[in-house]
């Protein structure tokens, strides 16, 4: 084999597995003539290269049978399985002073917050350190349970209680939610106005919470008709001082209703908006009307939508223990009502009470109106609100208030 290393070789014209051995150094001479002689012509024959073939000594073989022992191991015990970073919306956060209001040391502790929704998957990672109250208004479960496609709710308690990854809003707020909505056609969530008003009462009475989020809505009474069940039950709680803040709709665009969804059109609400990443507001987003139901322009600060947060493509916690991006109103919500929760924090005195009214409510809210008009004092904006979430500037507004 040694004396054919260096030779070139020829194939039959019938049969290219059949070759000659030609010495390398002449391979090349006379080559038309050649092809002319094997049968080739008029195509010209072509040399093949000699291949080598490769020898395995039992060293090699040993360490091949180590190589794949040693990666099983590796595959088992998960070595060198590279885990990509989980996506975030840390922006959201950050263009809203949130983290820098949670510098500050608040957490939301000592505020009780419940959020009516589709319930929670109470065993998600991110809910470890969380105390979750459950009512459920669906099933009858004793047990945290989430009804809602793709788990809506257990996306906006993300928003607040997370203590992994993505740290909420107001991870220690004594949190409730109750359980008034549940999957229906078209993968939307749904409930009747009679569940949402229960729940509403129940987050009053039987929680009392100082505030309710209800990343949720219907469409609202026209002028002069009769209010429903949870524009009801929302005025009771904000007429006694109860903080409600409610998702102002997704209906933006050409096929918005004129008004933002209930209850969050009720006059003492807090209405919320969405918008993107860069702050514009997002194309879904519900516009509001500036007149109220009994016919009334909807003075200030109570025009609707009031504020609009961040909503588009905000990642949450999901099912089966993952996170998950959602867009909508009902992100926004969760933002505004956390940030309220830190608020109450460093300003109990803000806080509903007992056979209060809604004198402090009305004055955060005027906070919240001067504070995301920044310094650009642009008014109100039927889609804008009065612009965007400052949880900082809507804080500081309210250093210097007294007992209300």
């Amino acid at each position: 084999m040694n004396d054919l290393q260096g030779v070139k070789y020829l194939p039959e014209p019938t049969d290219r597995s059949m070759v000659s051995a030609v010495d390398a150094s002449v391979v090349d001479h006379e080559s038309g003539w050649r092809s002319e002689v094997m049968g080739w012509a008029p195509q010209e024959v072509r040399p093949v290269g000699h291949a080598r073939r490769s020898t395995i000594t039992a060293g090699t073989l040993v360490l091949s049978v180590l190589m794949v022992a040693l990666g099983l191991i590796a595959w088992q015990n998960q070595w060198y399985v590279i885990e990509l970073p989980l996506p975030d919306s840390e922006w959201a956060f950050e263009t809203t002073d949130i983290r820098e209001l949670q510098d500050m040391g608040l957490t939301g502790e000592g505020v009780r917050l419940c959020m009516v929704d589709t319930g929670i998957d109470a065993q998600h990672e991110a809910f470890s350190s969380a105390s979750i109250d459950f009512r459920d208004l669906v099933g009858g479960s004793t047990d945290p349970v989430d009804y809602g496609t793709v788990a809506h709710g257990t996306l906006m308690s993300g928003l607040m209680l997370s203590t992994t990854h993505q740290i909420g809003v107001a991870p220690n707020v004594t949190f409730a939610m109750v359980a008034a909505l549940s999957s229906g056609e078209g993968d939307e969530n749904s409930g009747s106005d009679d569940d949402v008003a229960d729940a509403i009462r129940w987050c009053q009475f039987e929680f009392q919470a100082d505030i309710i989020s209800l990343s949720l809505g219907g469409e609202s009474a026209g002028v002069g008709e009769r209010e429903g069940a949870s524009s009801s039950a929302t005025r009771q709680a904000t007429d006694a001082g109860v903080y409600v803040i409610a998702a102002a709709g997704n209906d933006g665009g050409p096929d918005d209703d004129g008004d933002v969804a209930s209850p969050g059109s009720a006059r003492l609400a807090i209405s919320v908006g969405a918008t993107d990443r860069d702050g514009t507001v997002w194309s879904n987003s519900s516009q509001g009307d500036a007149m109220g139901m009994n016919g009334s322009p909807r003075d200030a600060p109570h025009q609707k939508p009031e504020v609009v947060a961040p909503g588009q493509a905000i990642v949450s916690t999901g099912e089966s223990n993952r996170w998950y991006s959602s867009s909508g109103t009902s992100d926004s919500t969760v933002f505004v009502a956390g940030s309220l929760a830190l608020i109450l924090e460093s300003h109990p005195h803000l806080k509903p009470q007992p056979s209060g009214n809604s004198s402090c409510l009305e004055l955060v809210k005027e906070a919240l109106m001067t504070s995301s008009q920044g310094d650009t004092n642009q008014g109100h904006d039927p889609r804008n609100g009065y612009g965007l979430l400052n949880a900082v500037g809507w804080h500081n507004a309210l250093s210097n208030s007294e007992q209300c």
